[in-house]
């Protein structure tokens, strides 16, 4: 049940994500920084890419995916079709992922310390739809106010 439930958060997230970056009018507003704003859409688009990867793709699907979490925040003008390629990637790694997962699985232990302390995996994967969420609102916000 709760697997059903993460792939559809995820699916509609990843999609969502997908949508906003597409909406931005002008491509180079990906890459703005206002005021009180620390990080711009792109960079928080890359992030929650390496994030799921990392977390999910890599830890749990035995991907190759290797983080570089600074470049996250780092890389700059990347082209909006490449982003959008990347979002779908990712839902595929984390949907085939999520496949072969079974709710046994949830249980136990998640196995790196990521957060203050040990969690389930199933704990740790609704930790990472809020962080999805989370990012997305802010990536929301941030089209709805530079992106004129």
């Amino acid at each position: 049940m709760l697997i059903e439930t993460l792939k559809a958060l995820f699916n509609r997230d990843l999609n969502k994500l997908k949508s906003e970056i597409e909406s931005y009018n002008n491509e180079t507003n990906l890459w703005i920084i206002d005021r009180n704003i620390a990080n711009s859409a792109g960079n928080l688009c890359l992030h929650l890419i390496g994030n799921l990867n990392t977390y999910i793709g890599a830890t749990l699907g035995g991907s190759n995916y290797i983080r570089n979490r600074e470049l996250e925040f780092s890389l700059k003008n990347i082209p909006k079709q490449e982003l959008i390629n990347m979002i779908q990637a990712t839902l595929i790694t984390v949907t085939q992922t999520l496949e072969k997962i079974t709710e046994e699985q949830l249980n136990i232990e998640y196995p790196m310390l990521v957060l203050q302390e040990k969690t389930s995996t199933g704990f740790f994967m609704v930790h990472l739809t809020t962080h999805l969420a989370y990012h997305l609102g802010q990536i929301n916000y941030h089209r709805r106010l530079l992106d004129v």
